[in-house]
Parts: structure tokens; sequence; C-alpha cells
């Protein structure tokens, strides 16, 4: 066994590099970092071959002092911290003091600088130079730093690099990553001397809002909404998008803490929470967020590259996540974006403690029902769990008589006929409401479910004659070893023999639905996820399938007091604007919009 060494600087430097450098994207990320900690406000990019021959970053920010020019390029050099204390209020995006130096190690650096009102300086080193010498230069106020021939020195890392497209793409996107956390900095990127991208600096919310669009598609800042909340030395704001926009993938998802973005574990369950009894399945909901919090409550030194935080309270931090985007969901309904004078959801403050607490969040937007319905029909306009009930709501007489200019026109108007048994036809004040009734009313019976299971419990109903079901000997044994699931759930079943389920009580709202298809449904669910100790916190996904299964069928035809019923039943719903599965379940068609279809007044 060999002797113990210690390591020359140089291969120290090139080891460091290995951890920080993984692409000249990393490159990239590290300068503009250090661009963005000397307060700059513009910063330009030129890219050649993807980085691999040049990567330049010019700014305007406040310089470097001649003396420290040359220091700047030593491994563990930093104006950022000076004592241990200081690690633990990091309000910088770099304080490692290893990026210029690993960076050095393995390219031709140029470092130029200028303070204000002082003349210019540079320094250069490449790979094995040590003590780079420092020469006068002419360069504005700001710096910039030139990395040549990424790699030269080291050819077996260079080798695992990719096509120069693919390496100018991480560029690209991280650009576009940091873009949407810096709205006031104007950013412009080359590669090849051609101007790629140019995002302007944003200083209004109108400005900002068209940044988000440029970055992220406009699809997405129409569908999404501007939330601001602070709890307890905790700031959230930023957009998500509501849940009939969600994703295939988790490709647009955005999270910044104190204006670092990260890939938190903690922060996406924190999301899904919030998302999931509006977005089942494997959908992914999109979202841009800005978490504010005190620079010692959270700890970016968990990674070289600093992508990973570890905050001190996470509890915390995960329930003001997850409490605070539920709230904004839940204000999602139909008239909800009609009656706000804002597009910004200001979510009320909350104590501390409630933050831990289970999500139980009261809705902003509730309608008057008297507004919609002459006074002396008012108390049956209550979600209901069979659609029949909805004819005791008044006649067509009475339909005509709300209409009249001096009531209220409801967010989702007055039903005026059905399509193919699948679609309600609505006029609101503006215009054309289409909705799909079985997702609505599917949405209606869940909410309705949901606070009855967490009330008193859900009304079961014995069937009068019990329903025997035969299933395969892993489905009968699935479904018995859950009974007090059931029972919950407002079902008793019992195992009769190796493979038959006998069902003796139902929820009441599904006494005319197929319980046998409900059955089989539920036996599926729980056998994909009955080795998860979680079973307990799944029934709001069985409750969803209940829901589906009590719905009103497709072609199922219904008299116009039914659909008035249900679509003010949709209204006072919290998230009624998705069904369980998280599909839209209205859509609206302005006068505008129906004109131009027509080519009226061209």
């Amino acid at each position: 066994m060999q002797r113990i060494q210690m390591l020359t600087p140089m291969l120290a430097n090139q080891i460091a590099a290995g951890e920080v450098i993984e692409r000249p994207a990393s490159v990239v990320k590290e300068l503009v970092e250090n661009s963005l900690d000397a307060d700059a406000l513009k910063i330009e990019l030129d890219i050649e071959q993807g980085g691999m021959r040049l990567i330049r970053v010019r700014d305007n920010g406040s310089g470097i002092h001649p003396d420290d020019l040359a220091l700047a390029l030593n491994r563990h050099a930093t104006s950022k911290i000076h004592q241990l204390d200081d690690l633990e209020q990091i309000t910088s995006l770099g304080f490692r003091g290893e990026a210029l130096a690993s960076i050095g190690s393995v390219s031709r650096l140029t470092l130029s600088s200028a303070m204000v009102n002082q003349s210019g300086w540079q320094v250069a080193t490449q790979g094995t130079e040590i003590s780079p010498q420092l020469s006068p230069a002419a360069h504005p106020q700001g710096t910039t730093i030139e990395v040549r021939d990424l790699f030269f020195n080291t050819p077996a890392r260079r080798k695992f690099l990719k096509s120069e497209k693919t390496e100018f793409e991480h560029i690209d996107q991280l650009i576009k990553r940091i873009a949407l956390s810096h709205p006031q900095v104007n950013f412009t990127l080359k590669h090849n001397q051609k101007l790629v991208r140019q995002y302007l600096a944003a200083h209004s919310k109108v400005e900002c809002e068209q940044r988000v669009g440029n970055l992220c598609g406009e699809a997405f800042i129409e569908n999404a909404v501007n939330l601001e909340t602070e709890v307890a030395g905790l700031r959230l704001s930023g957009w998500i998008a509501k849940p009939t926009f969600s994703r295939s993938q988790a490709d647009l998802q955005y999270f910044y803490v104190n204006g670092r973005m990260v890939r938190d574990k903690l922060v996406n369950h924190a999301v899904r929470l919030a998302y999931h009894d509006v977005m089942y399945g494997d959908r992914h909901p999109a979202f841009v967020l800005f978490l504010e919090i005190a620079p010692d409550q959270v700890d970016v030194n968990v990674h070289p590259t600093k992508h990973e935080v570890r905050f001190r309270e996470s509890r915390l931090v995960h329930d003001f996540i997850a409490r605070s985007l539920k709230d904004v969901l839940l204000q999602i309904r139909p008239g909800q974006i009609e009656e706000e004078s804002s597009d910004v959801y200001m979510v009320k403050p909350v104590s501390t403690e409630s933050v831990a607490e289970k999500n139980t969040l009261q809705p902003a937007y509730v309608p008057q029902t008297k507004s919609y319905i002459p006074q002396q029909r008012v108390i049956p306009l209550q979600v209901r769990e069979q659609l029949s009930v909805y004819e005791k709501l008044g006649s067509e007489t009475a339909v005509e008589e709300i209409k009249k200019p001096e009531n209220v026109i409801p967010p989702l108007g007055f039903a005026l006929a059905q399509l193919k048994g699948i679609y309600i036809l609505a006029e609101n004040a503006q215009g054309l409401v289409m909705v799909d009734m079985h997702a609505g009313h599917e949405r209606v019976v869940y909410e309705r479910l949901k606070k009855s299971l967490q009330g008193q419990g859900i009304i079961a109903q014995p069937l009068l004659i019990p329903l025997t079901v035969t299933f395969s000997e892993r489905e009968a044994a699935v479904l018995e070893s859950h009974q007090k699931l059931f029972q919950q759930l407002g079902m008793r079943v019992e195992r009769l023999g190796v493979s038959t389920i006998i069902v003796r009580e139902v929820p009441d709202l599904l006494r005319e639905g197929n319980v046998e298809e409900l059955l089989r449904d539920m036996a599926a669910d729980l056998l994909t996820n009955e080795q998860s100790s979680r079973i307990e916190k799944y029934k709001e996904k069985l409750l969803g399938t209940i829901a589906c299964h009590g719905a009103v069928r497709a072609s199922r035809k219904l008299t116009i007091p039914e659909m008035n019923g249900l679509l003010r039943d949709m209204e006072n719903t919290e998230n009624s604007g998705s069904c369980v599965h998280g599909r839209p379940t209205w859509t609206q068609y302005s006068m505008a919009e129906l004109d131009k279809l027509f080519l009226r007044g061209r």
C-alpha cells in the first residue's frame, strides 16, 4: 500500500471540477449565479459549439477589485462568507469559493472586471497555470468571464459530452429557469454568434406574467392562477395551473427557495397532496412557485451543485405549502374568476399551529342561493345524492321568473337543453356554457361523501335483497381484510366461502347504482395498494370510485329543473371545475368567441 501524500492544488481542483462541472451548462450556472450575486441587471451570454469551444458571460454588476482578481481563481476564495456562522445565513447563490478554480483547472479562462469609476483589469489561466498575471484591460463596469476549450486537458471527461445541440439545449433550459426567478434581470443568449433568446427585464405584474408566459407557454399562464400568502415567516408566491391543465410528465414544475431553484422531495409531496383529490392517475401538476424563508431555517449546503436543500422545520414548510395550494384550488369554481377584481389569490393568514393541522379550508366564494331562486325555493338547494330530488327545485315557470333583469344571473347560467344525453347547454351573462353532467355530478357527490366521512359518517342503506358476487380468491381475501374500511365508506360486505362476497349495505346515494361493478373496481384498487401501510389514507381515492359510480350516467335524460339544480350545486361545491379524475366539468364560450366563429361583424 502506498504512503499517504498531499494532493497537488491542480489535482485537487480537477477533482472538485468533477463534482461541480458536469457539462457546459454547469459552468454557465456557476458564472451566471456569480453575476446575480454581484447585483447585475443585465447579463449577456455568448456560447459557441454548445459551450465546448466558448462560454462568455458578461454582466454590469458591481465588479471585482483589481487586487482580488487573481485571488478569485484560487480554491476556496470567496467574498460571500468569512466565518463558520455565515453558513447559517446564506443569502447569495454561490458561496463555496470553488467554482472559478475548478473551471480554470479544466479550461482556458480569462477574467476581466472593472468597478464603478475605475479602469479595467484582467487575469488569465489555463489548466496547469497556478499563478495568473494581472494586466490592464479596457472594460466597462461589471465582469466578463471567458471559458474556452472546456476539458481540453481532461479528454476522458470531454468524451462524455453529448452533441453540440444537446449541450446547448441544457444551457437554454438553465437560463430559462434562472430567468423565471429573476424577472428584474435582462438576459441575452447567443449561440454561434446568433441571437437565440432575449428576456427583457420585467418590473410590473403584467410584465412578470408576460415573462412567465414566454418561458412556460401562453397556455400555462392562461390556465394558471397567481397566489400570494405569508405565514409565520414563510412566504409563498407564484403561479399554479388549474387541475384541468395537468401534464403527462413533471416537465413544467419550477420551485425556488430564496431565489435558488431546487428539486426537493418534501416540496413535491406537498404539491401532490394539495392536488391529490382533483388530479388522479399519472398526471402531474404545473407550477412556478417561490418560497421565501429565513436563511437560518434552510441549509443550502447539502450538495456541491446546490440543487438540494434541507429545511430546519420540514413539517412546518410541508404543511404550509400543501395548505396554501389547497386553499387556492378550493377557490377555483364557477363564477370565481368573474367575481374577483384581481387575479391574485390572497390566501388568508393562519396561525402556526393550524398550518400543521389537517387541510380543512373554507371556500372563499359561496354563491348566495336567494339571488338565483325565488325566496320560496331556497331550502332544497343543497348537495343532492340523487338527481331526481332536483325536480323539487321548481317548475319552468320559476326558472323564467329567475331570468328577470332585476335578478342576478348565476355563474353557470340557466339550462337551455341537453345534448346527446351527455352535455348541458346553459346561458349565462357571458354567453354559452357547456357542462359535462356526469363529471359535474361526480364532483358534487364526491365532495358530499368526503364531508360526510369527516363528520358523522356516510349514511348506509340496507339492501332489501343482499347481493352475492363471485371473485377470485385473492380479491375476496382483500375485500374481507378491509371490512372496517368498507363500514366507514357506508358499505357492509361479508365473505362466504373461498370466493363469494355478499353485500348487505351500500351508501344511500348508490342504492340505484351498479354495486357489483363498483365492488370489482374497489377490489382492484385495494389489490394495487394493499402493500402500502397507508391504506387508511387511501380512503379518498375509494370515495372517488364510489362517486363515479353514484353520479348520473351519460344518456340519462334530465328535465330543465334537474339541469338547473345540478348547475346550482356545482356553483356551491369546492373544486367543481374538475371531476375526481382531473377532467374539466364545464367550459365557457363568450359571445365574442361565438361571433368570431360565425364571422359576425365582418
